[in-house]
């Protein structure tokens, strides 16, 4: 097993482009001899999954990087316990094939389920239920990391050393995770029970999330970016709990695929303006319904490559979070901004996120709200970024560094307080270009 020189590997949001050496082991015995190589190169080593990183945080320029997909095997599923050990390049795709038919469903989950076990934990993955469950590293039970020095590590949430929790949220940097036991929930249906309310505004949408969070697992809401005639913050609020009726259904392959990149003049603001009229609309024709998961979950997952949509330029993601005392006032400049500058965004999701600490210490998630919004990679785009960035930064907030593509090293300092505590767990053979670029 060897490393090839590539210099075809893109981020999810095509942003980034980088050129490594790549190597793509079967079994987990061929990793401890690929990381003691991969870290002697100039720009070290950095492992990586299926690439749904919108930025570099998943890339190493001129470095060497481990695919670790094939890594991809169930090493132990207590059904009685509700616990899966697995190999980390195993994806939340093939997890939820196993677990769904056997009563269980994951913990928590990001927007999408071609994600790798290892890469939510290195970037410790929320979804639309943090405020009841937090973030993927609160049921990670045990983890085995591999160091560039050889060492292997079996951590544990009470380890006294402190690696377990830089490993959570740790982008990759504090070594190589293998394997990992995550605890299950029940579940005695694939399906869930889900009701829509419309909202005029961003005051609105917190007391909706406010009230739901006792009655209701999972909360999110789509939010209409354009401000068309000055209506800032209006949105559709959904709320959801798993139903205890139906059967254990898996879901089923995407039947739609983006085969080439869209010409960029297809992504405009009179195709936003019809596209959100139509969500809005469609979104509250019903508004009780019964959902399987999958759409509910992972509605981008129904069409394959969907970036493409997005054209040769590809798109940015800008996510963040303010927090509870800043929040109303914070993302209502924002999306005011956002319709000012014209720019707008096809996806636009708000969320809350619970008072239950993320492990991680340089876990993204903190008390408070958060909003998520794809842009086309526009010559205007920066500029439309700065002003939010100087929003959030005076509100308090921080970055996903795993949606990031652009943020400046004093941005991500001034929001993650605990990088000197992160700093001496770092691996010195492993690297990204992310990591490079902010400094770390």
């Amino acid at each position: 097993m060897s490393f090839i020189p590539r210099a075809d590997i893109v981020s999810w949001g095509r942003t980034s482009r980088t050129e490594a050496r790549v190597a793509s082991p079967s079994f987990r015995d061929e990793v401890r001899g690929l990381a003691r190589d991969g870290t002697q190169d100039a720009c070290r080593l950095l492992a990586f999954g299926l690439r749904r990183s919108y930025g570099d945080t998943c890339l190493n320029d001129h470095g060497s990087m481990i695919d670790m997909t094939g890594l991809n095997r169930f090493i132990h599923f207590d059904r009685a316990a509700g616990r899966l050990i697995a190999e980390a390049g195993a994806s939340f795709d093939d997890i939820l094939k196993l677990i769904v038919p056997a009563g269980f469903f994951l913990p928590v989950t990001p927007g999408t389920k071609y994600v790798t076990l290892g890469g939510a934990i290195a970037n410790d993955v929320h979804g639309k239920n943090h405020h009841s469950a937090g973030t993927i590293g609160r049921w990670i039970r045990q983890l085995q990391l591999l160091r560039s020095d050889g060492t292997s590590h079996s951590l544990t949430p009470d380890d006294p050393t402190g690696l377990f929790n830089a490993t959570i949220g740790g982008l990759g940097l504090t070594g190589l995770i293998t394997s990992a036991e995550i605890e299950l929930i029940p579940i005695t249906s694939s399906d869930l029970d889900v009701e829509a309310i419309p909202f005029e505004n961003v005051s609105e949408f917190l007391q909706l999330s406010a009230g739901s969070e006792q009655t209701h697992a999972y909360t999110v809401a789509w939010v209409d970016c354009l401000g068309v005639r000055g209506r800032i913050g209006r949105g559709v609020f959904t709320r959801a709990r798993h139903s205890d009726t139906g059967v254990l259904k898996v879901h089923a392959p995407p039947r739609l695929t983006v085969p080439v990149e869209a010409p960029s003049f297809c992504l405009n603001r009179y195709t936003l303006f019809g596209f959100n009229n139509a969500y809005r609309f469609t979104s509250t024709l019903s508004r009780r319904k019964t959902a399987h998961y999958d759409p509910f979950f992972y509605p981008l997952d129904a069409i394959g490559q969907w970036n493409l949509l997005y054209g040769r330029k590809g798109f940015f993601q800008y996510q963040c979070v303010v927090p509870p005392a800043e929040a109303e006032p914070a993302l209502t400049d924002m999306l005011r901004a956002i319709a000012a500058s014209g720019e707008g965004s096809f996806l636009s999701v708000l969320k809350t996120f619970g008072s239950a600490a993320s492990p991680g210490l340089l876990s993204f998630p903190m008390e408070g709200a958060t909003l998520a919004m794809d842009f086309p990679n526009r010559a205007t785009t920066p500029a439309l970024f700065s002003r939010l960035d100087d929003i959030v930064r005076n509100a308090g907030g921080r970055l996903y560094p795993a949606k990031d593509g652009r943020i400046s090293a004093d941005m991500y300092k001034a929001g993650y307080p605990n990088l000197e505590r992160f700093k001496p767990h770092m691996d010195p053979g492993f690297s990204s270009s992310f990591s490079r670029r902010v400094g770390l």
